[in-house]
């Protein structure tokens, strides 16, 4: 039970040995904390006994108070609810409230469904994963972004965590055996048969809510994309071997394309796997390869054949074979993501490890893309809407020339070109996303191929946008690390994890009108 102290009370506690403050109506004594505050402790002693809110924002975000705050909270000001009698009183309903909002309200903060506008596509289930999701992430992801990504790794309990709440499983599409595959439920208690395509975006969407793509790339960037094939092509046993261990935070699996040489070009790889009758002798360089410092899997391109598209295949390799070796890259962003440069030098792959079909490679890279670019919307369309969030937010509280930044026009200006982008890519993701949930798989390659690599130049470039305007907002304070505009500065850094990987800007604009003028001369477009 929370203890309560009026204000006088607190004001009483003023000195180095007996030193309390408010903030944000809770009590705290930081008697214990002078000596470890960072600007000293004359500050907090000058501000001893009194309302510290407004001091406190104006230097520290949220996430000081949920890290170090409880430790010191001791109550909160006011006094214990007493209880009321029930009466038959109506209760005054706020008429711009159309059902039940969710969040924190700040203007596109959130999806417009958020604050319960109409949809077609969400449901009840979908708001209970939405509130799972956002529950476990301010938890026990938000507070800790900044020194994960500052100690470039997670802590390998995350991934148990993450798994037990269903997070790791309700990011990637349907096993074969959901019985055996999937260890724990999934989010919200939602029956995994009812989990859908929009289930998938929220989980993602809410977890990008954290500003760091280091931490959603470490968390499932690897798994989202490394165990699609093994998933959708291996062999039951192969899908034996990854899928449960990694599905439980065990173990963990990346994917495996780009080379030194090229990544966008894939039919020029090199890496050779030599077919020894019984086994492929595997030797090659890959770099880039998200989560590929801590992978227990390599869901690996190989050239088996002859040069091109034709001459692919995809095996899967273990850690523990002899000749694989991983190091750490130093990236602008994405630090705790455990980015590598791989080496495989004379690794024997069994023939076992073969996924899919020999020579057939390419194919389940062009499957593996639509899913794994929609992934890159999701994520680099909520950043944009992070720097919306910490925008509006710190606009709101930041005075410049006598009055706040957000009553400044041209702050205004710059809020509306950013919500606009955001909002405009997001409606393009949903109907994206419903269009995977009706049309047939074996068509989606070729129908919504184009589409999803216009989306992804389309969410970059917003995002893009959005962090640097964002930047400009807060000032010298998006180029410090830490501090109130951590989440700003470290987005910033991280743009170009989203304009290059998983196919550039470039590739991805012409992929989509050169594929859309060809689907349009097959289906009898007169141009």
């Amino acid at each position: 039970m929370s203890k309560f102290f009026s204000v006088e009370e607190v004001a009483k506690h003023t000195v180095a040995d007996d030193c309390w403050i408010i903030i944000h109506d809770g009590v705290y004594d930081v008697t214990g904390f002078l000596a470890d505050h960072p600007g000293g402790k004359k500050i907090l002693l000058k501000n001893a006994g009194t309302d510290a809110t407004k001091k406190f924002d104006s230097f520290h975000n949220a996430s000081v108070l949920t890290k170090l705050g409880a430790q010191y909270l001791i109550g909160k000001i006011g006094e214990p609810e007493a209880e009321t009698a029930e009466t038959d009183e109506v209760e005054d309903v706020n008429p711009l409230v159309v059902g039940k909002p969710f969040g924190d309200m700040v203007p596109y903060s959130d999806p417009m469904w958020y604050q319960d506008w109409y949809s077609p596509y969400y449901n009840d289930s979908h708001r209970a994963v939405r509130k799972a999701v956002r529950a476990f992430v301010d938890k026990e992801i938000m507070p800790f972004c900044h020194e994960w990504d500052e100690a470039k790794q997670l802590p390998r309990e995350l991934y148990i965590k993450a798994a037990k709440a269903g997070i790791l499983a309700g990011c990637i599409g349907e096993v074969s055996d959901p019985e055996t595959m999937v260890p724990y439920g999934m989010p919200g208690g939602v029956a995994y048969k009812d989990f859908d395509a929009f289930h998938r975006l929220i989980v993602l969407d809410e977890l990008s809510r954290c500003a760091s793509g280091g931490v959603t790339w470490g968390l499932i960037g690897g798994l989202g994309i490394g165990i699609g094939p093994v998933i959708h092509f291996a062999s039951k046993q192969l899908q034996d071997l990854v899928v449960r261990d990694c599905l439980s935070g065990e173990k963990n699996i990346c994917l495996a394309i780009t080379e030194p040489s090229g990544g966008s070009d894939v039919a020029g790889l090199q890496t050779e796997a030599k077919d020894m009758g019984d086994h492929f002798l595997v030797n090659g360089e890959k770099k880039w390869i998200t989560n590929g410092v801590f992978a227990d899997f390599f869901s690996v391109a190989v050239r088996t054949g002859k040069p091109g598209f034709g001459g692919i295949s995809f095996l899967l390799i273990e850690r523990s074979m002899p000749g694989v070796t991983t190091r750490q890259m130093n990236c602008s962003g994405v630090w705790s993501s455990g980015t590598a440069y791989i080496t495989f030098e004379d690794v024997k792959v069994p023939k076992s490890h073969v996924i899919g079909k020999v020579d057939k490679g390419f194919k389940y890279i062009m499957q593996n893309f639509n899913p794994e670019r929609i992934g890159c919307v999701i994520q680099a369309n909520r950043f944009a809407r992070v720097c919306i969030e910490e925008a509006i937010t710190y606009g709101n509280k930041r005075e410049t020339f006598g009055k706040k930044l957000i009553d400044h026009p041209v702050i205004r200006n710059k809020l509306a070109n950013m919500i606009r982008k955001v909002e405009a890519t997001h409606a393009w993701l949903e109907a994206l996303v419903y269009q995977t949930t009706q049309m047939n798989p074996d068509l989606q390659a070729v129908r919504l191929g184009g589409p999803i690599a216009l989306c992804k130049a389309q969410a970059s470039r917003t995002f893009e946008y959005c962090a640097r305007e964002a930047a400009q907002i807060f000032g010298g304070l998006a180029y410090t690390r830490g501090g109130q505009g951590e989440k700003v500065e470290r987005l910033y850094r991280e743009v170009r994890a989203y304009a290059i990987p998983g196919g550039s800007e470039e590739i991805m604009l012409d992929l989509g009108v050169r594929q859309s003028i060809k689907v349009g001369q097959f289906m009898g477009a007169k141009m």
